[in-house]
């Protein structure tokens, strides 16, 4: 996969994405649709993306028993997207279970299957008080990407603070999408674990996923070239 920076539509519905993409007329894009795009529209919109050429992030995160996720597996993979995702959380045998669905159901190449670890909202001390997980982040996330490679995944989701890391112990073959992605004149948000393009990059870091930064601006064909040049580092950020 080519380093790809990936745009989620964090829109309420098909209106709101179409009126955001009619500003990238000449343009492939790697979108991102999460559970509030596709809790309204449905697998229609996912086809309808794909007819216009862009490639697809399905971001439900799906975290189940391992023959539920499984079948919903199977049935995701002939909506036609290049990745989806699992809570790593899960467990080794859902993760199994999510690519064996993956595989009976893909017609062809079957799509990414990617693990979330740490969401990039979480803080360390929220991760240990609340989910009394007793070790650093880093190291939580860690143990995550290893049970997700070990599950046979090609990958996870996790800020650019782990990137290095995982890449370093698990190799440059396994992904590492990174969420929670800002230029330094961007408020963060509701994110914890913000960094730049150019940050994400030096981490080594397979891919980059950017919403508001580019969805609230007000000329996002600008925006998106601006972060895309400095996430290939054509340009250096003021």
């Amino acid at each position: 996969m080519k380093k790809p920076l990936i745009i989620a539509l964090d829109f309420a519905g098909k209106e709101e994405v179409n009126r955001f993409l009619a500003n990238f007329e000449n343009e492939k894009l790697f979108l991102k649709v999460g559970m509030e795009l596709f809790y309204q529209e449905g697998p229609s919109i996912v086809y309808d993306l794909k007819d216009q050429g862009h490639d697809i992030f399905l971001d439900l995160k799906l975290h189940d028993i391992p023959n539920t996720v499984k079948s919903a597996m199977k049935g995701l993979a002939r909506l036609g997207c290049d990745m989806v995702n699992v809570h790593a959380a899960g467990g080794k045998a859902m993760m199994e279970a999510a690519l064996e669905g993956l595989e009976s159901g893909s017609a062809v190449k079957r799509p990414y299957c990617i693990a979330v670890t740490q969401l990039t909202s979480t803080s360390e001390p929220q991760m240990q008080s609340e989910q009394l997980i007793p070790v650093t982040l880093n190291q939580s996330v860690l143990h995550y990407a290893s049970l997700a490679k070990e599950a046979g995944l090609d990958g996870v989701v996790c800020s650019s603070f782990e990137a290095r890391d995982i890449v370093s112990r698990l190799g440059e073959s396994f992904l590492t999408v990174t969420p929670g992605i800002r230029l330094l004149s961007d408020d963060s948000g509701d994110q914890k674990r913000v960094a730049t393009p150019e940050f994400a990059r030096g981490e080594g870091a397979s891919a980059i996923v950017m919403g508001r930064s580019i969805t609230k601006s007000e000329n996002p064909l600008k925006k998106y070239l601006q972060c895309k040049q400095s996430w290939e580092g054509v340009l250096n950020e003021a």
